[in-house]
């Protein structure tokens, strides 16, 4: 099969999707001739006009604008350049795009894809290094989709385009550049549904976007020692697999829940709760939560590694929870 990165996969999704729809509809800061800061919409709009459009930098304005023109009968698939400035939009995105089919009797539809680009990439500094995603958790009517592979990419976005409620597309930075196989036909991966990226008897490792890889590296390192690891690829945060979470952890009775968010009320911390609710006596040690200091990141390209989880964290978490 094919190698492509995820940025690629990316710009295949869209395009498919606006091919396949001419009420698709794709805008934001630089998205139009300029490609995308990150060069995630390169050449849609030379293939398709009018309906690639850059806007202000003005994030409530570009998601209030998406809800209005998704309950006029488009689809639109708006873009915010860094997911840090959803608080901007925080609003719209929150009480409107989350709640207004709700509001309204369910006679709305709502199918607004916003594109959210995250995570620590090279120095970007304390206001556009984020993952804010864990905030949108308590928002209830929202779907969060947060893919760690250019198949994943691919397949989650082509789902959350055609989806007709609101679905916040959390992108990882480092990620764009990262390859793995992609096919060449149609696919479409269901929201709700986690992966298991690999399977592991003594411990589960669940985790999301960039922290999938740096636990599957930590599983490699903990086979070395015997300890086979089984690591979950969320996908979804909205809606939860909670099925595949509870089996595995059933499976193994150990869990390490990582991500590249702060570890207080991190998304961690409800996977956690659900975890203790309803497979407490199925542990043979606790939870254990690896997550980002609570403070904001460094401008330093130094110092801002220590805010991104490591596999050494990983590994140490997992020995500590075998002496169980």
């Amino acid at each position: 099969m094919r190698k492509i990165n995820m940025r690629q996969a990316i710009i295949e999704a869209l395009t498919e999707e606006m091919e396949r729809d001419p009420k698709a509809v794709l805008f934001g800061e630089d998205v139009g001739k300029f490609g995308g800061v990150f060069g995630a919409t390169k050449g849609l709009h030379e293939k398709f006009g009018e309906r690639v459009f850059d806007t202000p930098i003005a994030e409530s304005t570009i998601v209030g604008a998406a809800l209005g023109m998704a309950l006029t009968g488009l689809r639109p698939i708006p873009e915010l350049q860094f997911g840090d400035f959803v608080g901007i939009a925080f609003d719209e995105v929150y009480n409107k795009l989350g709640k207004w089919r709700w509001m309204h009797g369910g006679t709305m539809d709502v199918p607004v894809t916003l594109r959210l680009p995250i995570g620590i990439a090279g120095g970007a500094g304390p206001e556009h290094s984020q993952s804010p995603q864990a905030l949108f958790m308590h928002g209830p009517g929202l779907h969060i989709a947060i893919p760690s592979t250019p198949y994943d990419a691919k397949g989650l976005l082509k789902t959350a385009i055609r989806n007709n409620d609101a679905v916040l597309f959390f992108e990882h930075k480092v990620l764009y550049d990262m390859k793995g196989e992609v096919p060449e036909e149609e696919y479409l991966i269901p929201l709700g549904k986690a992966d298991v990226k690999r399977e592991g008897a003594d411990v589960t490792i669940i985790a999301t976007a960039l922290q999938v890889h740096t636990a599957l590296n930590a599983a490699k390192t903990l086979a070395n020692d015997g300890i086979e690891a089984e690591v979950v690829d969320l996908r979804t945060l909205a809606p939860l697999d909670k099925e595949t979470i509870l089996n595995s952890v059933r499976k193994t009775g150990r869990v390490v829940i990582v991500h590249e968010e702060p570890k207080t009320g991190g998304s961690g911390a409800e996977i956690a709760a659900q975890i203790s609710e309803e497979a407490m006596f199925d542990l043979q040690a606790p939870i254990k939560r690896i997550g980002s200091p609570d403070v904001p990141i460094a401008q330093s390209i130094a110092l801002e590694q220590y805010y991104r989880p490591s596999e050494q964290q990983i590994v140490d978490a997992v020995n500590e929870l075998m002496e169980y």
